[in-house]
């Protein structure tokens, strides 16, 4: 029987190939994770998820989380994702993180998105409840509930709390996204 309930959080990953992703991307990611947490931002608690298209692809780290030390061995390269068969295919060593499937989606869906910053921090969130647009409605991670949920909401903004998880900048590029970030950061002092 096919399950066609497209809310449930599970996706295959098809490792394309397991070797490092040559994108050059990787050290515009390593060092703007590395400046979140020489400021503070981010801790061994936070959750930094920050993906980059790439052509037609998009490179995402992995489940490794301290950023201070970040190498190269943890970013993957995504290559290709079907929502309705829940297929992904990638390249790279380590863990998919769960949230890849709604980046992939986001960053297809909007083309001026080439940036997504994404930080897991409910004790975030209670700093800054009133300043951006906030989700409607809570979603599991990972599905097209949360993907449809996050575009409804970034209608209106760049930089929305994702309810009960954290908060979602996009942007064009990487600066952009990164001064918003520490923008956020320092009004929350």
């Amino acid at each position: 029987m096919i399950d066609n309930n497209l809310t449930t959080v599970n996706f295959q990953t098809i490792f394309l190939s397991k070797e490092h992703s040559k994108c050059p991307l990787i050290s515009n990611i390593a060092r703007f994770g590395k400046k979140l947490k020489d400021l503070d931002i981010i801790n061994q608690f936070t959750l930094l998820i920050v993906s980059m298209e790439y052509g037609k692809r998009m490179l995402i780290n992995n489940n490794y989380t301290d950023f201070g030390k970040i190498k190269i061995e943890n970013f993957l390269e995504i290559v290709d994702y079907n929502p309705v068969k829940r297929i992904l295919l990638a390249i790279g060593p380590g863990e998919i993180l769960i949230e890849t499937p709604v980046h992939w989606i986001i960053h297809h869906a909007r083309k001026d998105v080439n940036v997504i910053v994404q930080i897991n921090d409910e004790r975030l969130i209670e700093k800054i409840v009133k300043k951006y647009p906030i989700t409607e409605q809570e979603k599991p991670s990972g599905t097209i509930d949360l993907a449809k949920e996050l575009l409804k909401t970034l209608r209106t903004a760049n930089s929305i709390i994702i309810k009960n998880k954290g908060i979602l900048f996009v942007g064009n590029n990487l600066k952009e996204v990164e001064n918003r970030v520490i923008k956020l950061y320092e009004e929350c002092k």
